[in-house]
């Protein structure tokens, strides 16, 4: 059994030649590892077309991979694999009962459970234990898992490091089916662990960009030395591929980027221009003008995109301006459920009838067509309790229902029902009949949208429910959930929309036309976001590697 490294600049084909070997190779099952859930998608229409039916052979990330082979191992009782939510619902009550000394006025924050399952997410890609931590963060871990093993249940650090120990001891853990992987410049401690097991056991082929005496591609450098190791020289450079009809001007570029004497310059063709815009809107209105004359020359929606260094920093300013042009596009990264119209509706009542809140949460929920009331009634009762200075909450719930002359029904819905997972799933399902009815199914887009974030929400009640009969779930747990979860994006290329992505997704993707946004200095590329409780001398000390986003 063996690992084998496929190396070489951009436009190569080493991704094209992974995918034929993995074709080849169908009659034995093999595994195809991929950067993200949408290069999932993106891949199965590509190997479709290449080969017609595909009978055979699993595509997934490392997750999938993780998650198969500990799965495989529970056969006989089902592995329950906590998701997100879940921890965050088990580390909320062990923050609550452990004594802490240094962190105990920070655990008060809104923010503090998040940051500390981001700690221990780090911490897990090394399989670090609380005592090699200590302190009030070592203390919470061993309570944490602690309480994880009463409940039956495995995070995903703990689920990574359990397949990596069975591959390692378990001779009946791996058949003959190889492995491909590509879209990675680095592996963390888990991932390095179960590439080295699953070559003892298969053969493991991997794809990296990389080329000698390359600047643009040095950072990878330490990952390719290390991989060619283990593979024992079989490593396969592949040159450029010259016959691609890549014009002159980007070819250039991606040969010299970052030399500093590219030699003489050569005529412009077009291929690369610079657009300036002042701050986000003015480059997103420049970017729009830019769009609609490519789709009028004929260049299809999907094989159009906008990459930028941050989605979320630029949906407003695209919603606004590409919206008001007409153009069709979709933003291929996930969102808060909060960020969408139904998950914004939704949020707001559940704040105003658990959480006490203002006049304007109630009137953002009842202002929306998911409320079931018509606009012009929500007009009239708020204009009637602005008039009056009415903002207590239990007032402005008093008044309305006086002046409508009868009770509003989502709120009495909602607090008419138990438990608190059970009354928000009813809400959800309320709103999306009172926004598209019951007569005929909706096709549009803003109804794809709105199906989305009603999955997000039941997903997430789904996942509280599971935990409900050993953990106490309260109406706070609830909502704190819901304004974290997250609307899973559309797959990707879909026909008719321009793609805006993030600079890592776009790695891995072809078009005709691109937009890089945000490449201004300060912005691109973002700073490294360790997390905050792990300082760098403990870092250093646990052996917890650093990425340079900036090489």
């Amino acid at each position: 059994m063996s690992l084998s490294l496929v190396v070489g600049p951009a436009h190569a084909g080493k991704i094209a030649h992974l995918l034929e070997r993995y074709l080849e190779e169908l009659d034995r099952d093999p595994w195809l590892v991929v950067p993200n859930r949408v290069e999932v998608e993106r891949v199965e229409r590509d190997l479709l077309r290449r080969r017609g039916a595909l009978l055979s052979g699993l595509i997934g990330t490392f997750d999938d991979l993780f998650r198969h082979l500990a799965e495989d191992a529970a056969a006989a009782v089902p592995l329950r694999i906590a998701s997100e939510a879940q921890s965050l619902l088990v580390l909320r009550r062990v923050i609550a009962t452990t004594p802490l000394r240094q962190l105990a006025r920070s655990a008060s924050a809104p923010g503090f459970a998040e940051a500390v399952l981001g700690a221990f997410a780090e911490l897990g890609t090394a399989s670090v234990a609380p005592e090699e931590i200590g302190g009030d963060l070592g203390a919470l871990l061993a309570a944490y898992r602690a309480e994880l093993d009463r409940l039956g249940v495995r995070d995903r650090p703990a689920l990574r490091w359990d397949a990596v120990e069975r591959l390692r001891s378990d001779l009946g853990s791996w058949g003959e089916a190889p492995v491909f992987a590509y879209g990675f410049e680095d592996l963390t401690d888990v991932e390095w662990a179960l590439v080295e097991a699953l070559s003892a056991r298969t053969e493991v082929t991997i794809s990296i960009p990389y080329e000698p005496g390359r600047l643009a591609l040095a950072a990878t450098e330490r990952t390719v030395a290390a991989l060619a190791r283990l593979a024992e020289g079989r490593v396969r450079e592949l040159p450029p591929l010259l016959d691609r009809p890549v014009p002159d001007g980007l070819r250039r570029i991606e040969r010299l980027l970052f030399v500093d004497d590219p030699g003489a310059p050569i005529e412009l063709d077009g291929s690369v221009r610079f657009l300036e815009g002042a701050g986000l809107r003015g480059t997103a209105e420049l970017v729009g003008k830019e769009l609609r004359e490519a789709l009028g020359r004929g260049v299809p929606p999907e094989a159009i995109g906008v990459v930028c260094e941050e989605p979320e920093r630029w949906r407003a300013v695209l919603e606004t301006v590409l919206g008001s042009l007409g153009i069709p596009y979709e933003v291929e990264h996930p969102r808060r459920l909060g960020a969408t119209p139904l998950g914004r509706a939704l949020l707001a009542l559940l704040r105003f009838a658990w959480r006490g809140g203002d006049r304007s949460d109630l009137f953002a929920f009842l202002r929306s067509p998911y409320s079931g009331l018509e606009r012009r009634t929500a007009d009239f009762l708020e204009g009637r309790l602005r008039g009056r200075a009415i903002v207590e909450p239990g007032r402005v719930e008093a008044e309305a229902e006086r002046l409508r002359g009868a009770p509003l029904p989502a709120l009495a819905a909602l607090r008419a029902s138990e438990p608190p997972t059970e009354a928000a799933r009813h809400l959800v399902r309320t709103m999306v009949r009172n926004a598209w009815g019951l007569e005929a199914p909706p096709t549009v887009h803003d109804a794809r949208d709105d199906a989305r974030a009603a999955e997000a929400a039941a997903r997430a009640l789904d996942e509280l429910d599971e935990l409900r009969e050993a953990v106490e779930v309260s109406r706070e747990d609830v909502l704190a959930t819901l304004e974290r979860a997250r609307v899973r994006p559309t797959a990707s290329g879909e026909r008719g929309r321009v793609a805006v992505l993030d600079y890592a997704r776009a790695r891995t993707r072809s078009f005709e036309v691109v937009f890089l946004l945000g490449l201004e200095e300060g912005t691109f590329p973002r700073r490294d976001r360790s997390a905050p409780l792990l300082a760098d001398e403990l870092r250093e000390e646990l052996g917890l590697a650093r990425r340079d986003s900036v090489a």
